[in-house]
């Protein structure tokens, strides 16, 4: 899975690269152009020519590196993903019911100082981890914390 989302990313990077080089060459030519001519009839060709279509490619080439950065995290982001919901070495003799059986089924509340989420105390997200701290079952109580997608624990559990 990543080798080929990374091939399809090594273009556009490249390209990104190669526009911003030959952006910056026909600007320094069009700066040199522009430094040898006295009068200003004789500079415009210099700057129709190098300057302005150089200029072009360097925002032309950082477009392309961005957009280019941006799906190579993106990527890494659903490999991540992958990896995290693959079945585990014995997920092929699980019986069929057991996909759609919940990840966690204990009632007990837990969330990790400064998360954003509650979880199951069973979930895979925060089981084993020693900084998980009780939270009371009423919503109020919560203080704006959201149910995690994982163990999805329901409203009136506690």
């Amino acid at each position: 899975m990543r080798t080929s989302r990374w091939r399809t990313l090594h273009p556009v990077l490249w390209g990104g690269w190669a526009a911003l080089a030959a952006g910056a060459v026909l600007c320094v030519a069009g700066w040199y152009g522009v430094s040898g001519e006295r009068w200003a009839e004789r500079q415009l060709p210099y700057l129709a020519s190098c300057t302005i279509p150089g200029a072009a490619l360097i925002v032309a080439g950082a477009v392309l590196l961005a957009r280019g950065r941006e799906a190579a995290a993106a990527a890494r982001v659903e490999e991540l993903y992958g990896l995290l919901v693959e079945p585990g070495p014995g997920g092929a003799g699980e019986p069929e019911g057991a996909a759609s059986a919940p990840l966690a089924v204990s009632g007990r509340l837990l969330t990790v100082p400064g998360g954003t989420l509650y979880h199951r105390s069973d979930c895979p997200l925060v089981a084993g981890k020693d900084g998980a701290v009780p939270v009371d079952a009423g919503p109020a109580a919560r203080g704006g914390l959201r149910p995690c997608p994982v163990c999805e624990p329901a409203e009136e559990a506690g």
